[in-house]
């Protein structure tokens, strides 16, 4: 028989076990019933038992047999109610309502990001190492800092399920490193390799289109995602932007070949359809496939600086405008970013760097 452990109430037990991995406490209570010794199980420290509550039913039976009454049902199998991660985020948005601002967007964010992987997962059973899993499959197609965001917003879910009794174990994003950011310029298309990306996808209408709209708006993965026939401007050839990162939205612009396409493509389309059928994570998968195949051999997985991801079409779009001569606030204000310095590693590809200067000044003295 394994050995049973004393907690501080009389009567109340437990065994040591491991579930998933993880070390875990098994409960059970003992009394008396016609001189017979009965040992009931209660539940796992993991389903959310805990002494108080062991202690709880083993006075309620008690407190039944002395009344002659019949003791109240102990499943031995007893199972807490399952509790959704999704659940708890829902709470934590309705928390939030009044102080933040951007907590529509944050949700949107929420439910095209992360949602699919742990929002049905009960929140007892999300471990470390599905944290780093969906660190892992982030990082194929996101940013560094984009990754850091989604794994910082599970564990303030999870610190509030902690502050509100609504979960009492360890909060699994503890010893999660955080992806380093290197904030260095990135890898970008050539002009001749964004024809060949562009000549691979041409017969997989949602790839083809995803790649055009990028290299067209720079926008990240998220937002042209988003994009629904609602947000086209056909007339000033402009679209609307769902910046999900930044929360806000900003506009971009199309040519009158993309114009063509789109209004191919939106012509059956209602004003709240996406333009993208595919789901995120096919395409993520598909396209990312196509980037390593044509850009990528060779080089290490763990290369960042040299590596072609989705994300590279945004710094693309920049680094192309930058080269061919667009103001750097004009670079800025496409991209919708914040801070200038964002943008400012751009400006070393811009053909007004200051080399002609620099020969000018040097003919006037040599």
């Amino acid at each position: 028989m394994a050995k049973r452990f004393k907690t501080r109430y009389k009567n109340v037990i437990y065994l040591e076990t491991t579930t998933n991995n993880k070390p875990d406490k098994v409960y059970y209570i003992r009394y008396r019933e016609n001189g017979k010794l009965r040992e009931i199980k209660v539940g796992k420290y993991s389903e959310g038992i805990r002494e108080n509550y062991c202690n709880q039913k083993l006075l309620e039976t008690v407190n039944a047999i002395r009344l002659g009454e019949q003791p109240p049902i102990i499943n031995a199998t007893h199972k807490r109610k399952i509790v959704t991660f999704d659940e708890i985020v829902t709470k934590y948005f309705k928390s939030k309502e009044l102080h933040n601002k951007t907590n529509e967007q944050t949700k949107n964010r929420y439910k095209s990001q992360l949602k699919e992987y742990i929002g049905s997962k009960d929140i007892y059973s999300i471990t470390k190492n599905d944290i780093l899993a969906i660190q892992t499959d982030m990082a194929q197609s996101r940013a560094p800092k984009t990754v850091n965001q989604y794994i910082q917003f599970i564990k303030a879910v999870y610190n509030y399920a902690i502050a509100e009794d609504l979960f009492s174990g360890v909060n699994p994003v503890k010893g999660i490193k955080e992806q380093k950011i290197d904030n260095k310029r990135e890898r970008f298309l050539s002009i001749d390799e964004i024809k060949a990306l562009i000549e691979e996808v041409k017969e997989n209408e949602d790839l083809y289109l995803f790649t055009l709209l990028s290299l067209s708006t720079g926008g990240r993965l998220g937002t042209i995602m988003a994009i629904a026939k609602k947000d086209l401007d056909f007339n000033n050839n402009m679209i609307t932007l769902n910046d999900i990162k930044n929360e806000d939205t900003y506009g971009g612009f199309f040519d009158n070949t993309l114009k063509e396409i789109l209004i191919k493509r939106t012509a059956n389309l209602k004003p709240n359809d996406k333009l993208i059928v595919m789901n995120e994570r096919t395409l993520r998968r598909q396209l990312s496939k196509v980037l390593t195949k044509l850009f990528n051999v060779g080089i290490d997985a763990d290369d960042r600086k040299n590596r072609v991801v989705i994300h590279t079409l945004r710094h693309t779009f920049a680094s192309q405008l930058a080269i061919k001569g667009t103001p750097i606030f004009t670079i800025q204000k496409l991209l919708n970013h914040k801070d200038i310095k964002q943008t400012l590693r751009y400006a070393k590809l811009a053909p007004d760097s200051g080399k002609e200067m620099v020969h000018e000044l040097m003919g006037s003295f040599l």
